[in-house]
């Protein structure tokens, strides 16, 4: 085949999958990208000027995933694990569905039993529950089926949102032993596939690449095919701990995480703790420590119990770099292009790749953009009073990327990698969801309500 024919049918392959993967049905939106490419978004999100609607909803951290008539979202409350279908032009709640845990364990303060995003196929929801498993409604809320699954082992709790690929729900599962991958049918939620994985705790969903599952976790980029699991490449030497999801731009894979030049010491948590003064540390002493709970449970003879050795061996276990990574996929097996070393501890929001610069938001409002094909910093500034914590993810429309604080502060700046804000307002309300972006609408979610935005 001649190249130029090539290069053209590649072409046309990428914008064909682009435009057809525009529907924002997943976390991030298209292939999670976190990128619309509709026109007449708000400059400001103001809900006293341009909140076209406003409806409660039950407590929960996923984000909306959009069908072109309906909003789908999860929640837990009152025991029990929701699924909830919102009309989308007006907001007003149609129906909703619940199951009962099945589980629970002991997780991080921000994760939730109702953190993991749903998918849609543009018709049906797939629901994601760490505490109980997968389960699917039609789009009138009649349950099409249940696939319950076994308790995960993730130290901060599992995070990661499930996706669509080759006719199958996927499931990363990366905990502290046991990791797999799995694929359920999209009509029944039977097990089509499920592989093993090397890499232990991560919380990052993946994405689609020619026809691959790209996965980001534990220190490693893995390839695995979407129609039955098998995985296809590897490359190691990333960060650690990966919170944040990646993105693809083009053929290039930008993710982030962070790890520890040296292991944590066990003497302060000892002698803050140790009440008995025995050397070791009990149930009794530790509480809901999410990491010690999970060391007392997994690590040596898993009696409960955490000594020196066991906490010495889950800290050299988080030894490794802090950095961002910029990974191609090009060629006959991903390689590395390059890495900007920089403190990344404790970044949950997923990084932004939009016309040619890298957007990362960290704790205190801190907003840094990178050059994409070198990750050089080229500004690094706070947003203005909108300094608290972060964990929803930023997203970008019409040369505009959309920001939303823990304590419910929202700003707009201009795309670019001398970016400047555009405007800030209060919500007043707590929000830890990624925003979803369609025609023109911002769709928000907060601990108490779904917001639609428009100009």
């Amino acid at each position: 085949m001649p190249k130029l024919f090539l290069a053209s049918s590649l072409v046309s392959l990428f914008v064909s999958f682009s435009l057809a993967d525009e529907a924002w049905t997943r976390f991030r939106g298209p292939n999670g990208s976190g990128i619309s490419l509709d026109k007449g978004f708000p400059s400001t999100l103001d809900k006293d000027r341009n909140a076209v609607w406003r409806t409660p909803v039950r407590p929960g951290k996923s984000s909306p995933v959009l069908t072109t008539r309906h909003i789908f979202l999860t929640g837990y409350d009152e025991g029990k694990l929701f699924t909830q279908c919102f009309d989308r032009k007006t907001g007003k709640l149609l129906w909703e569905r619940s199951v009962e845990p099945r589980h629970t364990g002991i997780v991080n303060r921000l994760n939730q039993a109702a953190a993991p995003t749903p998918v849609t196929d543009g018709e049906n929801v797939y629901s994601f529950f760490k505490d109980f498993g997968l389960v699917s409604y039609d789009s009138r809320g009649a349950l099409r089926w249940q696939t319950p699954l076994e308790p995960f082992n993730n130290t901060q709790g599992v995070a990661t949102s499930p996706i669509i690929a080759g006719g199958n729900v996927i499931i990363l599962a990366d905990q502290w032993e046991n990791s797999y991958i799995a694929g359920f049918t999209l009509a029944k939620g039977e097990m089509r596939f499920k592989s093993s994985r090397g890499e232990s705790e991560g919380w990052a969903t993946p994405l689609l690449y020619q026809g691959q599952i790209v996965t980001v976790s534990r220190g490693m980029l893995g390839l695995h095919q979407s129609s039955d699991g098998k995985r296809t490449a590897t490359l190691p030497g990333l960060a650690i701990a990966i919170v944040g999801s990646p993105v693809l731009d083009q053929q290039t894979v930008y993710a982030f995480g962070y790890g520890v030049e040296t292991s944590a010491p066990f003497a302060p948590r000892l002698q803050r703790l140790d009440k008995n003064g025995d050397g070791k540390l009990s149930p009794e002493e530790y509480g809901d420590d999410a990491v010690l709970h999970s060391i007392g449970r997994n690590a040596g003879n898993r009696d409960g119990i955490v000594v020196e050795a066991e906490f010495k061996s889950w800290a050299e276990g988080i030894i490794g770099p802090n950095a961002l990574h910029a990974i191609s996929l090009s060629g006959e097996k991903p390689r590395e292009l390059w890495r900007y070393e920089k403190n990344f501890t404790s970044v949950i929001p997923s990084t932004l790749a939009y016309q040619n610069v890298l957007y990362i938001v960290r704790n205190g409002g801190i907003l840094t953009s990178h050059d994409t094909a070198t990750g050089a910093v080229i500004k690094a500034a706070r947003l203005p009073q909108a300094l608290g914590g972060y964990s929803a993810s930023p997203v970008a429309a019409e040369a505009k990327i959309y920001l939303a604080s823990e304590d419910g502060k929202v700003s707009v700046v201009t795309a670019g990698g001398d970016w400047e804000p555009l405007s800030v307002t209060d919500i007043g309300e707590s929000c830890y969801a990624t925003p979803a972006l369609s025609n023109g609408v911002v769709y928000l979610r907060t601990d108490q309500a779904l917001y639609a935005f428009r100009e």
